[in-house]
Formats: structure tokens, C-alpha cells, sequence
């Protein structure tokens, strides 16, 4: 099978699909790769070090979207490269498409065959290629809140740690999931007065039995929110159903009940948000104001690190991508239900539940698209 890894083009999106050590494994199952020149540079990664995996370096994205019969990447293609996409092909990366309407469209025109990375599950009912990027956005969350919080970027003014003499800043954590246990170790490891909210009994005294005493943890209701909101420094949203939006958990009318300065973290952004007052922004421009309440919104906040988060996705990727070119994506999925989760877009269709309900598309089952 050819593979190719195109240069990520969405603003300050520094990853790459495909590493070389994922290139070489590729090579070496007998698939040709290839990767656009300069690709992985905003990872550390050097087109020799491609080169001396074995892989070809291409020129152009035109070049590698005509020819290879898979495309990995990280982020949901760009509206110029969903017109390259052509039916047969095999698409392998993250899509969030669920407040994505256009995306959704350009990816059933396409004829394509679109893998999500987001929607690919284990044994244990995680989400095992999402994951490392929720590990890592969860982690920098409390790191931009608390450069969200400095004064000069319109914030409280408010130390994370506090000093002697002086409290910690109170932050709030929506949801106990992977985003929100890391966003919560971190943010206390910063010295922070942090609790975490959750609707899952379970969940919750895992996060007790693990933490202990590190984070202070509760049962997430509507009153239980807006209490603990009012009086917070920071609130992170990190509240994921899988595919599907993000649920609104602050409404616009409760800033006016916050603290002026306050900071919003939100970590589900790729998915809608879970503000009702958010909407996506970029490194370059991270941060805006609604009433008074700084809102941190960036929609590919792993990039910020991104050979990290490269090396990271990239070791989970991995096995899934091999899968598919060693198998093709037909027998690969009829092999593994977990990869046929990922299945979102097949042939004109869309094939995932919780899209199609919230853009109110008809979809195929995932095992219809097996037989078509």
C-alpha cells in the first residue's frame, strides 16, 4: 500500500502523522511511504530522518493526495484537501465532525473512507488513539489557564500556588475523565485549590482511591456547578461523549456570576465546547473576552507541544495504521470492531451514530458499509 503523510496546514499545527519510526515499521512491512517535504519539521523531525527510514520525501501535498491510497494525518483535513480526497481512499486522523457540518459534507462527497481517530475503541471501553492527546491537553490546560489568569492578558492577576499569606487560585475541573485527571494533578501539583466535578459514582471514588487528599472530588450537578463556578478562578470543561458534541455546562447568563477575570479552559472545543460562549481560536490569537470572563478556546492545544504529542499519537497510531496497510481497511475492520468504531464516512456515507444525530444526517451502520 502507498502511504502518505502531507504537511499539516491548519494555523500552528506543528505535528505530523506519520513519525519515522512509524515510517520504518511501515517500509518494513513491505508499504511504501511518503512524506511531504518538511513535514515533520515542526516536530524535530528532519526530512533525512525520513529519508533514512526509508521513506520517499514527496514536494507537494497535490503529489501525495493523487498517488497514495492511504493519508494519515493529525488534524481533520483542511477544506483545500478535502477536495484532493477521492473516492477509494482511505483517510486516517482525527475528524471531529460532529460540529462540523462542512467538513462532514466535503467527507461524504468525497466518496472517500474516513478512520477517525477519536471514535476507535479498546477492550476497556477507552478510546485508545484519543487518549494520548487528552493526556497531553489535560496536562497544558492548567499551564494556559494560569498564563490566561495574568493580568496582562486580562485575567484575575491571580497566582496558581498563591505565596504564604496568600491563597491558591480555585479551580474547577468539568469531568473526571482522562482530560480532567490530568488537568487535575497538574493543577494541584502547581499548588492550586482544585476540584473536580463528575456524574459517575465510580469514576468519582476511583479519583478518591488514587488521589486521595492531591484534589478535592464531587458529585456533578446543575447547583453543585453553578456553586463552585461562582467562586472559581478556573474552570476547565473537559467533558467528552464520544463522537457526539459536547454537552453546554455554562451557560452565557452565569458569567455575569463569576469573577471578573475569571479564566475558561475549554478542552472540548474540537467537540463544540461545552461554553456555551466559546467558540475555536489558535495559538496565534488564544484567548478572547465574553462579559468580562477570559475565554481560552484553542482547537488543536496539543500542538503547542508537538513532539511530544507527536512521538506521543504516533505510538498509538501505529499498530492501527499497519492494520489497515497490511490488511486493507475492509479486513482490518472486520477484525478488530474496535477499528470499525473509527469508521465515520464510507462510499457517499456517513457511518457513526452520534454525527448523524447531531447534524441530522442518515447514516449506514458501520457493518452495512463492511458489505457494501
Amino acid at each position: 500500500m502507498k502511504i502518505g503523510c502531507p504537511t499539516e496546514i491548519k494555523p500552528q499545527e506543528f505535528r505530523v502523522g506519520v513519525t519515522p519510526n512509524a515510517a520504518q515499521e511501515a517500509v518494513s512491512h513491505g508499504h511504501e511511504v511518503m512524506i511531504q517535504a518538511g513535514a515533520g519539521n515542526g516536530a524535530g523531525f528532519t526530512d533525512d530522518d525520513y529519508h533514512g527510514a526509508g521513506a520517499q520525501i514527496v514536494g507537494t501535498a497535490e503529489e501525495i493526495f493523487a498517488s497514495a491510497d492511504m493519508i494519515v494525518k493529525v488534524k481533520e483535513p483542511q477544506a483545500v484537501e478535502r477536495r484532493m480526497l477521492r473516492e477509494g481512499q482511505v483517510l486516517f486522523t482525527y475528524l471531529h465532525l460532529a460540529p462540523d457540518p462542512e467538513q462532514t459534507r466535503d467527507l461524504i462527497a468525497s466518496g472517500c473512507t474516513a478512520i477517525a481517530y477519536e471514535t476507535v475503541t479498546d477492550d476497556r471501553g477507552g478510546l485508545p488513539l484519543l487518549a494520548p492527546m487528552s493526556e497531553v491537553a489535560g496536562r497544558l490546560s492548567p499551564q494556559v489557564g494560569a498564563w490566561t489568569l495574568q493580568k496582562a492578558n486580562g485575567g484575575r492577576g491571580v497566582l496558581m500556588g498563591g505565596v504564604p499569606g496568600v491563597g491558591p487560585a480555585k479551580v474547577v475541573v468539568i469531568g473526571g475523565g482522562v482530560v480532567g485527571t490530568h488537568a487535575a494533578k497538574i493543577a494541584a501539583g502547581m499548588g492550586a485549590d482544585v476540584t473536580v466535578l463528575d456524574r459517575s459514582l465510580p469514576r468519582l471514588k476511583y479519583l478518591d482511591d488514587v488521589f486521595g487528599g492531591t484534589f478535592k472530588n464531587q458529585y456533578s450537578t446543575a447547583g453543585a456547578t453553578a456553586g463552585l463556578v461562582r467562586e472559581a478562578d478556573m474552570v476547565i470543561g473537559a467533558v467528552l461523549i464520544p463522537g457526539a458534541a459536547a454537552p453546554k455546562l455554562i451557560t452565557r447568563a452565569q458569567l455575569s456570576e463569576m469573577k471578573p477575570g475569571a479564566a475558561l479552559v475549554d478542552v472540548a472545543i474540537d467537540q463544540g465546547g461545552c461554553f456555551e460562549t466559546s467558540h475555536a481560536t489558535t495559538h496565534a490569537d488564544p484567548i478572547y473576552d465574553v462579559d468580562g470572563i477570559m475565554h481560552y478556546c484553542v482547537a488543536n492545544m496539543p500542538g503547542a507541544v508537538a513532539r511530544t504529542s507527536t512521538i506521543a499519537l504516533g505510538n498509538a497510531t501505529m499498530p492501527f495504521m499497519l492494520a489497515l496497510a497490511d490488511k486493507g481497511w475492509r479486513r482490518a475492520c472486520e477484525d478488530d470492531p474496535h477499528l470499525l468504531n473509527g469508521l465515520n464516512v464510507h462510499a457517499g456515507n456517513l457511518t457513526y451514530y452520534a454525527v448523524g444525530k447531531a447534524l441530522g444526517i442518515d447514516v449506514l451502520s458501520p457493518a452495512m458499509a463492511l458489505k457494501a
